[in-house]
């Protein structure tokens, strides 16, 4: 649908920490904030629909004005809907990594960032796919996580689910912190994203022992 050459030097950005789009995935956000309202307005005024997804950068005292990770992912509005109060329940579909350059400063009440889509070339293509899949090992891990977690799921649906939408989908769903996300984000291919995935419910169910192992 997208080459790199239509995306946009400038997107707006929505930092929103612990939330985490990936490339042909759905995120579904709740907008109500007045400048992310804003943001949603003049981004349905653009053919593309574009919103950038980016995580602060998890420092003390953390305010609005921190600092934001390198790496985001940009996403489509594809979705929407309005409550009787004026909030929006929107749907983004990821579309393709990004770099942050810079901040735009500007007239918005939302921040707005300059990027760079190189080295993400792959976003834009098919489906990816992981030849080591070992899906009964993986799928008896993620057992034994949920059971940890006290977490309840259709089990038919993710064995029946494709690899690059189980991963995916596990990664932006369960409940890591804001750095495994990043970490989950930045992953250079489905295969590593699918070997860190692995490793933090590994950890989790150790009961965090080893946590430099994804610093």
């Amino acid at each position: 649908m997208f080459n790199q050459a239509d995306l946009p030097d400038v997107i707006p950005i929505f930092p929103l920490p612990g939330a985490l789009l990936l490339p042909r995935s759905r995120l579904p956000l709740h907008l109500f904030e007045p400048r992310y309202l804003a943001m949603l307005d003049d981004a349905l005024k653009t053919g593309p629909r574009l919103i950038g997804m980016v995580q602060p950068r998890k420092t003390p005292g953390q305010t609005d004005s921190a600092r934001l990770q390198s790496i985001g992912c940009v996403g489509r509005v594809t979705q929407m809907s309005e409550t009787e109060d004026g909030r929006y329940m929107i749907t983004l579909t990821g579309i393709s990594r990004y770099r942050l350059l810079e901040e735009v400063d500007g007239f918005t009440p939302y921040r707005r960032a300059r990027v760079s889509w190189a080295g993400f070339e792959r976003d834009l293509g098919p489906a990816d796919h992981d030849p080591d899949f070992d899906r009964s090992a993986f799928m008896h891990l993620l057992g034994r996580y949920f059971q940890s977690r006290e977490l309840q799921t259709d089990w038919d649906t993710l064995k029946d689910a494709d690899d690059e939408l189980l991963i995916n989908s596990l990664s932006m769903l369960l409940g890591f912190e804001p750095e495994d996300k990043q970490a989950l984000l930045e992953a250079p291919s489905l295969s590593t994203r699918r070997e860190t995935l692995v490793t933090l419910m590994e950890y989790a169910l150790r009961g965090g022992e080893d946590r430099e192992i994804l610093q």
